[in-house]
């Protein structure tokens, strides 16, 4: 027997299916997907952060 806990579908919180793993249907993975392609998921960044040089050389 599996004795470790089930994981569950991060959007609605039903056990997952491996068929559509991490999530338990292809409703949740359709939302997940909606999320990130209308930009409500993001990955922070700072733009006072300097860009490397093309040639990889320091403005010093």
């Amino acid at each position: 027997m599996d004795e470790s806990p089930k994981k569950k579908c991060p959007i609605c919180g039903k056990p997952m299916v491996e068929e559509f793993k991490p999530f338990c249907s292809r409703r949740c993975a359709d939302i997940d997907l909606n999320r990130w392609l209308t930009g409500n998921y993001v990955i922070p960044a700072r733009d006072d952060e300097p860009l490397p040089d093309a040639d990889g050389e320091d403005e010093n």
